[in-house]
């Protein structure tokens, strides 16, 4: 019994001693790794977001580090479509006052951070792409140079 709590003892204080991890001498390596081809959907987030830089819809959301794009109109109705069947297939379509959502992931409680369409009773849609941005977005006294 002795020889066993040693032995912990003994493990223990290796551990708490054990050297930190080294930085990397040099500068860090920053040349971009080979990007895949982006899949065909990735023009319906790609649209999105343009329309929504061009018209200045978009926000920070509540978290601070990430932003949401919000289309409308023609786009957000391709997108809408395009949704369709990957929300059936993972059951992330929800009706909710006479407006249909489909969502890009299964919502767990809440649709906080998860790109998705709607369309109203009037048949009007809209689509809101969320990117993280990180804590680049939250220096909120950053003044953007002049082009």
């Amino acid at each position: 019994m002795r020889g066993l709590l040693a032995g912990l003892l003994l493990l223990a204080g290796a551990c708490a001693s054990a050297p930190e991890p080294v930085a990397p001498s040099g500068p860090p390596d920053v040349r971009l790794t080979a990007g895949l081809q982006a899949p065909p959907q990735a023009r319906l987030y790609a649209e999105c977001i343009s329309q929504a830089a061009e018209t200045g819809s978009y926000q920070r959301e509540r978290d601070g580090k990430t932003l949401r794009f919000t289309c409308t109109g023609a786009t957000a109705k391709w997108f809408f479509e395009a949704l369709g069947p990957w929300s059936a297939k993972i059951d992330s379509e929800v009706l909710d006052g006479g407006t249909t959502w489909r969502f890009s992931k299964k919502l767990i409680k809440d649709s906080y951070g998860v790109d998705g369409c709607s369309r109203d009773a009037a048949g009007d849609h809209m689509c809101v792409v969320v990117l993280n941005i990180g804590e680049f977005i939250e220096d909120l006294d950053y003044q953007v140079p002049k082009r």
